[in-house]
């Protein structure tokens, strides 16, 4: 399989992203051409760190650096205020100057506490992203956004600073548990609902390959996603406008994952939801037909992701829903989809959300052929690597 690469058209901020199985044992050599320091900072987790931390650091030393290894705990409770403090301190203790960089491996919550401690560390020092999850690769290693969660909301905290390159190695995905490897797919599915029509229709093809680790159809769906957000991010990077279309199925997700205080849902199967509640919610809001709404379900179900909202109070609800970063002016701005392919950004009333919530209690989930994976009660944290 050939190396490919996608560009992040920023002007002097643009990076590429590279894909390529087997890129980590290369990392180090590549690290020559984004930096003159020779002090790397190597932030992953426990479980990450298992797998890959030895062959990254082996490749960043044949290089002539000298990485100094940060090992967090795993999990989306670990993107605090706190770890972010203590990769600061290691920066510090270790004389990192300006020109130094960090190096973030492993998933989503490392490259956003990654990003953020680069971001705030003298202003600001250079990063790059080496995500090995899933949603890393497809969604959150992409764009610059970074930060941690608050008590009250999920990344309230964060800067915008954008990586000097992603790497990615499809490889790192098969250590990747299935619970992590099957909320990733809600990623995936969104880059269609929002895009890209044919990509959608390609995913409703090619779920059971994706789920088998076919590595074409993988390469495929990741790159492609990749593709969108890049185009999107170069369109709008500090999200005014266009890029907010990167939150469909977000406002309902983010809200849920608050609600089980990061230790319930994984990040995917909240979204999963999302994706398909808020195309129920389009519905009662007159934005599309229910058939859209059916279709994006069963792409869903077929992935094997939760699609029905779990037990929680409206009130519960819709003050979770407030306190997301998407709020403006004390209203919910939320994305919906018009058809699969296209979607509008609108402020979402009160009374229209209740209205869909009692909905919720008349219509039972829809029916599929496809096998549903339950998720278990409570909903356990799943490790991001075996």
């Amino acid at each position: 399989m050939t190396e490919q690469t996608i560009p992040v058209i920023l002007g002097d901020r643009s990076y590429h992203l590279t894909f390529y199985p087997g890129l980590l044992a290369t990392v180090g050599e590549r690290l020559h051409s984004l930096t003159t320091s020779q002090k790397i900072g190597v932030v992953t987790d426990r479980h990450v760190g298992r797998h890959y931390l030895r062959p990254a650091l082996r490749s960043i030393r044949r290089a002539g650096f000298e990485p100094t290894a940060i090992v967090l705990p795993p999990g989306e409770q670990t993107k605090t205020l706190t770890a972010a403090a203590r990769i600061l301190d290691v920066l510090a203790e270790h004389k990192f100057e300006r020109s130094s960089m960090l190096l973030a491996l492993g998933g989503g919550v490392i490259g956003d506490l990654t990003g953020f401690a680069a971001a705030i560390y003298q202003r600001g020092i250079p990063f790059v992203q080496v995500p090995t999850t899933l949603v890393a690769q497809v969604d959150s290693s992409v764009g610059g956004k970074t930060g941690v969660d608050h008590p009250l909301g999920k990344n309230l905290i964060g800067a915008f600073h954008q990586p000097k390159a992603v790497f990615i190695d499809p490889e790192t995905l098969r250590t990747l548990p299935r619970r992590e490897w099957v909320a990733g797919l809600a990623e995936v599915i969104k880059y269609g609902i929002i895009a890209d029509e044919n990509f959608f229709a390609f995913l409703e093809e090619a779920m059971p390959a994706l789920l088998k680790l076919d590595p074409p159809s993988v390469m495929r769906a990741i790159t492609r996603s990749c593709q969108i957000k890049a185009q999107i991010v170069a369109e709008d990077e500090r999200e005014s406008d266009r890029r907010r279309i990167l939150n469909y199925g977000h406002t309902i997700g983010h809200a849920l994952e608050s609600l089980g205080g990061y230790r319930g849902l994984i990040h995917g199967e909240a979204v999963g939801i999302g994706l398909v509640q808020e195309a129920e919610v389009a519905v009662q809001l007159g934005l599309c037909g229910q058939e859209v709404a059916d279709r994006i379900r069963r792409l869903v179900q077929m992935a094997g992701l939760p699609d029905d909202m779990p037990k929680t109070s409206f009130a519960a609800l819709w003050r979770a829903m407030q306190h997301d970063k998407k709020v403006i002016g004390g209203q919910v701005v939320g994305v919906w989809p018009v058809r699969i392919g296209e979607v509008v950004i609108r402020p979402l009333d009160k009374r229209d959300c209740a209205a869909w919530n009692r909905s919720l209690k008349k219509r039972g989930p829809l029916k599929s052929n496809q096998p549903r994976r339950r998720v278990p009660r409570p909903w356990s944290s799943a490790g991001r690597h075996k």
